[in-house]
Parts: structure tokens; C-alpha cells; sequence
């Protein structure tokens, strides 16, 4: 990363220096290609304080630009450097958490699979089974099986071929549709 500290009617010394260097370094742990950053601090004469500004580029992306204002140099450099963690944590998430896959990774994933196996595993848990809903049956025998079973209604075709439903109601009688 190429580091640019830029004075304006200030005189940088080496403790400045060595601490705006180090809170740039803090910014390398988001692995991203910063490929530049440039710091301006400029004294201002009408608040009495100074003005700092980021400019961090970064390959790929945007250009991420911070400035802050205060009274002393050193809290407005920890809060522009607070903002631009925040802004490459953010930068950071979006390009993790949305990475696209390419085909070729889908390909190489999709031939790794042993399809045989789950295949088998279908078939075993697979059982034919023919449905009583389709037998006809007498409204006298579905109801002793309701009584039986826990069931609140059942589906069935009576002798006609007429779909029924038999339900049990809540005064202990059953209802047939």
C-alpha cells in the first residue's frame, strides 16, 4: 500500500506520523487491495481545530473517501480511522458473503459426487403401497374405524363411486359430506 501524508499549514512530525501509519496498517486486516491511501490534515483557522480526510483506493472498487473535523488531531485521526474500518468491514462482508460461484467450481463439485449411492438409498426407502382410498367401502364400516382411530375425518369412496368424508363432530356424532 502506498502511503501519502499530506500537511496543510501543519507541520507533521515523526509521532504523527508513526501514528497515522500506524492506523493505516490497522486497515490492511480486511484483506482488501488498498492500493493507495493519502492523508490530508489541514489546520483550520476559522473553528480552530483540524480537518483530516482519508482517500483509500482500493482495486476493484470504489474509491473510499473519509473526513473529519475536531479540536485535536489525534481523536479526529481515531475517528476517521473508526469510520474506515467501518467502511472496509462493510466493503469486506459484501464481497465474501456474495461471492458468486463459477461454473467450472460447480462442475468440479457436481463430478466429486457419488450419485450411485443415493440413488440405491431411494430406491430402498421407496414401498408401493395401494391406497384404501380407493376401494369402495361401506359409511357403516368407515365409521367403527373412525371410532378406532384417533383421526378427526376420512376420505373415501363409498359404494355409489361417490367421494364421501366422514367427520366426527364436536357433540360426539358423525357428519358425512
Amino acid at each position: 500500500m502506498n502511503i501519502a501524508l499530506t500537511g496543510r499549514k501543519i507541520e507533521l512530525t515523526e509521532s504523527i506520523k508513526e501514528y497515522l501509519n500506524a492506523s493505516l496498517a490497522s486497515m490492511e486486516k480486511y484483506n482488501l487491495d488498498i492500493i493507495s491511501a493519502s492523508v490530508v490534515i489541514s489546520k483550520q483557522e476559522r473553528h480552530r481545530g483540524v480537518s483530516l480526510e482519508y482517500t483509500l483506493n482500493i482495486a476493484g472498487s470504489n474509491t473510499i473517501v473519509i473526513k473529519q473535523k475536531d479540536d485535536d488531531l489525534y481523536a479526529a485521526a481515531d475517528l476517521a480511522t473508526d469510520r474506515a474500518q467501518k467502511a472496509l468491514r462493510r466493503l469486506n462482508d459484501k464481497v465474501n458473503d456474495h461471492r458468486n460461484e463459477s461454473l467450472n467450481e460447480a462442475k468440479n463439485e457436481a463430478s466429486s459426487l457419488d450419485l450411485s449411492d443415493a440413488k440405491e438409498r431411494v430406491e430402498d426407502e421407496i414401498v408401493p403401497l395401494e391406497l384404501d382410498l380407493y376401494k369402495p367401502r361401506e359409511v357403516a364400516d368407515v365409521v367403527e374405524e373412525l371410532k378406532k382411530s384417533n383421526k378427526q375425518f376420512e376420505i373415501f369412496l363409498d359404494i355409489s363411486g361417490k367421494t364421501r368424508v366422514l367427520y366426527k363432530r364436536s357433540d360426539g356424532k358423525f357428519g358425512l359430506y
